[in-house]
């Protein structure tokens, strides 16, 4: 009967239907079904048959669940005294736990896949497709759901991913500015989807002979990196009380502290609602992109003198002291580690292109000498602050020993605001300043003396007493190979490892993703992603020495890691190994990371016991 079934040939029938007919062989299967999955200790996916009213078993196995039903049995199984916490935590894939905190498809709907990218940040998404981020701004603040479609986001952009369900671009990778941003708002984004070609102006889309024009319907899957045609069917994320109990039995057990990446205040509380204990990494840039902002950043750029520079510099200070009173109201004396300003200038300027554009219509269109003039200006020094690599260019601490004003107004910011929350709360905010793209001793100790000399000014001015430290982070092959130097300055290293990766292999993010690491994937040359799982045999080599160089001279050097890999759960657990100590993340990461940062504890325990 079996092999019938198996066949097609009978049919089996409902359950329920044994308690009408056979409620005899019904309670003696549920017997049997609790003494197996009692010896097993995991719930059974039983095949049974009766025949002639006896009932016969085919074959039990482990049964396959949703990632709701994982939680409830291993919960289920706890409290029943079948399993202990521990192994609870063990059956629990982190992957499991993604899926529950972003909205996702549903299972049993029929999609028409029309492309497919990088998942680039998890979730599913229904809007209609937009083409730039002012529309995404308009439609979607008026509550109509938008995607976004670009070829490439970037720093302007920010507004219209705000008020977007989703992002969707065709260049890019994991760590683009699309990708990165959109994982610290718990948004979808799918990246470098090359068959997608995209015509702005015209605002549309194509894949082959299928064409979505502006306010079409599409969906996407940031998980699969499937872009859909219509309407998908959806179904919504959720934390139920089983997902709280696995996480509180998780921080029982870790030892890695578990912090969050978060640039804003509402960043700040979400992941305090996800359990962070800290924020590992405030990017100050994003800051500057507001709106009623940019103009000041654009007219201290612009300015010739450190004197005009430092005027336009005090009109962003308010603005940069009050998103840190935010955010350390949020974290309420939690560390809070602030990265000084780290990419290059040109990126807070308009496109080199669209400038000479504007240029030439004011020519043709015989605009005043003095409309021409700051044109002219504009140019000029958009063109002076281009790169050939700008990302090894001049960014990090590389602006604030040119332009160390820049660097000292962000300090002062901080430091007022910490005195503010401390006036205001009575509570100390626990304040990491971190300067970025360090790779000589030197550039640290000069960097040191400008933080340290301006935050006591300003304690000084406020008769007040806050501790802080001054740390880096580690994302250049030479400040890992000689951490023993850089330490001497340090109070603490925190390893950046989405840039680490790009040093130490060779590979541009924004271009490698979207062309040869494909190739080189697809053709399994490579297993995994290096931008998504941590290279651990390279980069992780790196870490690795730069703690223990580091700790050399410091003992009791912090250290964590503030790239993506630090909610990526293999990457995590490497970060144990390593003995860091904590790992940061987006927000919506924050779970998978405390999951993982556990499980590292157990599965080193067994290795132990098991001799391996």
């Amino acid at each position: 009967q079996g092999e019938d079934v198996v066949a097609g040939v009978r049919h089996p029938r409902p359950l329920e239907e044994m308690r009408e007919v056979m409620p005899e062989v019904l309670d003696q299967l549920y017997e049997i079904r609790a003494i197996l999955e009692k010896h097993y200790r995991d719930m059974q996916d039983i095949e049974f048959t009766i025949e002639e009213g006896k009932l016969y078993l085919l074959q039990t196995r482990n049964g396959k669940r949703t990632a709701q039903a994982a939680l409830k049995i291993a919960v289920d199984m706890v409290a029943e005294g079948l399993i202990s916490k521990e192994e609870a935590l063990l059956r629990v894939d982190p992957a499991q736990l993604d899926q529950l905190l972003h909205p996702r498809l549903d299972p049993k709907g029929d999609y028409q896949v029309i492309a497919t990218g990088l998942g680039a940040s998890p979730g599913a998404a229904v809007g209609k497709a937009v083409f730039s981020a002012e529309e995404a701004e308009e439609r979607g603040s008026k509550g109509e759901p938008v995607i976004l479609v670009r070829w490439e986001t970037n720093p302007d952009d920010i507004h219209g991913l705000i008020h977007a369900q989703g992002v969707i671009t065709s260049h890019g990778g994991m760590t683009s500015h699309a990708a990165v941003v959109a994982r610290g708002m718990g948004k979808p984004c799918i990246a470098g989807v090359q068959e997608m070609k995209i015509d702005a102006e015209a605002k549309r889309f194509t894949v082959g002979d299928i064409v979505v024009n502006d306010g079409d319907w599409i969906s996407m899957d940031g998980a699969t990196g499937r872009v859909i045609l219509g309407q998908a069917k959806l179904v919504a994320a959720g934390i139920d009380e089983n997902v709280n109990a696995v996480l509180s039995w998780a921080d029982e057990v870790r030892r890695l502290s578990v912090r969050a990446n978060a640039d804003t205040p509402e960043d700040a509380r979400k992941a305090r609602e996800f359990g962070a204990e800290g924020i590992g990494l405030c990017r100050t840039e994003h800051m500057f992109m507001e709106e009623h902002r940019l103009p000041h950043v654009r007219n201290m750029i612009m300015s010739e003198t450190t004197e005009e520079r430092e005027q336009h510099l005090a009109k962003l200070l308010p603005f940069q002291r009050e998103d840190f009173v935010g955010i350390f109201r949020a974290m309420s004396g939690l560390p809070v580690t602030i990265r000084l300003l780290d990419p290059p200038l040109h990126e807070f300027l308009p496109n080199y292109t669209e400038v000479m554009l504007e240029l030439e219509r004011l020519r043709l269109t015989g605009a005043d000498a003095e409309k021409l003039q700051e044109q002219e200006k504009l140019a000029a020094k958009v063109k002076a602050l281009s790169e050939a690599n700008p990302m090894l260019g001049t960014r990090g601490c590389r602006l604030g020993i040119q332009w160390p004003e820049i660097y000292a107004m962000q300090v002062r910011a901080i430091m007022e605001a910490a005195a503010d929350v401390l006036e205001e709360t009575g509570e100390q905010p626990h304040v990491e300043i971190m300067i970025p793209l360090v790779a000589f001793e030197e550039e640290l100790r000069r960097m040191r003396v400008l933080v340290e000399e301006t935050a006591e000014a300003v304690l000084k001015e406020r008769g007040v007493s806050i501790d802080y430290t001054v740390g880096t982070m580690i994302e250049i092959p030479r400040a890992a190979l000689t951490a023993d130097q850089i330490a001497r300055q340090a109070d603490f290293f925190s390893f950046g490892t989405n840039d680490l990766t790009q040093t130490t292999l060779g590979f541009s993010r924004d271009d490698a993703e979207g062309k040869f690491l494909t190739y080189y994937l697809r053709t399994d040359l490579l297993k995994s992603n290096p931008f998504e799982k941590l290279d651990q045999e390279g980069v992780g080599q790196l870490v690795i020495m730069g703690v223990q160089k580091g700790r050399s001279v410091k003992p009791q050097l912090k250290t964590g890691i503030c790239g993506e890999h630090g909610g990526e759960p293999s990457s995590v657990k490497f970060c144990h190994r390593a003995g860091l100590n904590y790992v940061s993340c987006s927000p919506y990461r924050v779970p998978l990371a405390r999951l993982a940062a556990a499980q590292a504890v157990l599965e080193e325990k067994t290795a132990v016991q098991t001799g391996d």
